[in-house]
């Protein structure tokens, strides 16, 4: 778990991106209300919370009476104000501070909860102009510590072991249905300490397969098919996320030929991962093996996506995608190429960017595993 310490360093690194935080120019506080956020900077884990980051260090935390005591607990060194209000309190706050240049993070705000934080602040009577001021906390959050790369490795390690301990107890085998084998594996990433998957598990066989995002259904596996399992772990509140496919029974030739393209793809991308690269330059790489295959229109998505505190957050590795990668930023690479009506194979590693080759987070093996 994060340090105090850790926190109120993170906070530190905030204030600092405070006199320029986008096209409003500088402003003297930021107001938090991103859950993902507020527990970024605090380690504050309830479902309701709102923080004050301010310039001249008076930050100030707000929860609700359910959350006494765990605020006491998990933000100590944090001044509280315990009220259901929560961030019209702390506009408040702002104002009776005299801060005349108040950010919030209007990528997460409602109209109508801007709306009542503007009605507030006439209320207070104060001098503070309200200014967008999204993705400060979301810039800080693209590069990981170490207390979070190290969370990050124990939800991939949850990963990888319920994936083999399923392999190995044949619980991916023709006759279970996509649903049975997705609770299976969710289960045992339970057991073995997860908190929870890191989203709704996929279990796509046959033509199912094809479809990038198949919900698990009723659908029996059959021999001869490919299944695909995307899952992963939340661990302390960080997502893990890894893609394999799998054969049941001996692989046919065109089987073998699709996953040897997707294969290539994937290493092309991880080699892709450089402080510096350009996110759609890395994309390009894996992108590239597939459409000299032919299979370029079969590879409907992007290649993958930073992996933290959310299990999609930036940067985006896609051909839209803007920015440079850095050196402690995680990201998924995950190359897909699908045939409708036929299958489709993806595979999946959380990576993490060093200074030279990429470390890949999930260990399970990339051969094509035939059960």
């Amino acid at each position: 778990m994060p340090s105090r310490t850790t926190h109120r360093a993170r906070r530190d690194a905030l204030r600092a991106l405070l006199a320029d935080p986008g096209e409003q120019g500088e402003v003297d506080a930021l107001l938090v209300t991103d859950l993902v956020n507020v527990r970024y900077l605090t380690g504050f884990t309830g479902s309701n919370a709102c923080l004050l980051v301010a310039a001249d260090g008076r930050d100030v935390f707000c929860t609700d009476g359910r959350y006494t005591l765990q605020a006491a607990a998990e933000a100590p060194d944090l001044p509280a104000v315990i009220d259901r209000a929560g961030a019209r309190t702390l506009v408040t706050t702002a104002a009776g501070r005299g801060v005349g240049r108040l950010g919030f993070e209007s990528d997460a705000v409602t109209v109508d909860a801007h709306s009542v934080l503007v009605d507030e602040l006439d209320r207070a009577g104060g001098p503070t102009a309200l200014l967008r001021a999204p993705g400060l906390v979301q810039r800080l959050r693209e590069v990981k510590d170490a207390d979070e790369v190290a969370t990050l490795r124990r939800a991939c390690a949850v990963a990888d072991e319920a994936f083999a301990d399923l392999v190995a107890a044949d619980g991916v085998r023709p006759g279970r249905t996509e649903r049975e084998v997705a609770l299976d594996l969710e289960a045992r990433m339970r057991a073995l300490g997860a908190a929870a998957p890191a989203f709704e598990s996929i279990v796509a066989a046959g033509a199912n397969a094809a479809i990038p995002h198949h919900r698990p259904s009723g659908a029996a596996l059959r021999r001869g098919d490919l299944v695909t399992l995307d899952f992963g772990a939340l661990v302390e509140g960080y997502h893990s996320d890894m893609t394999r496919t799998v054969v049941l029974g001996p692989a046919a030739g065109w089987q073998r030929e699709l996953y040897e393209l997707v294969a290539a793809a994937q290493v092309a991308g991880c080699a892709a991962l450089r402080p510096g690269a350009d996110v759609v330059a890395v994309d390009a790489a894996a992108r590239d093996v597939v459409v000299a295959a032919g299979e370029g229109e079969n590879f409907p998505h992007g290649l993958g996506h930073g992996v933290g505190l959310r299990i999609h957050e930036a940067p985006g590795l896609g051909p839209a995608g803007s920015g440079t990668l850095a050196a402690g930023m995680t990201v998924t690479v995950e190359p897909g190429v699908y045939l409708e009506g036929v299958g489709g194979v993806r595979i999946e590693d959380t990576l993490l960017v060093t200074g030279g080759t990429a470390e890949a987070l999930s260990r399970t093996t990339r051969e094509l595993l035939e059960l």
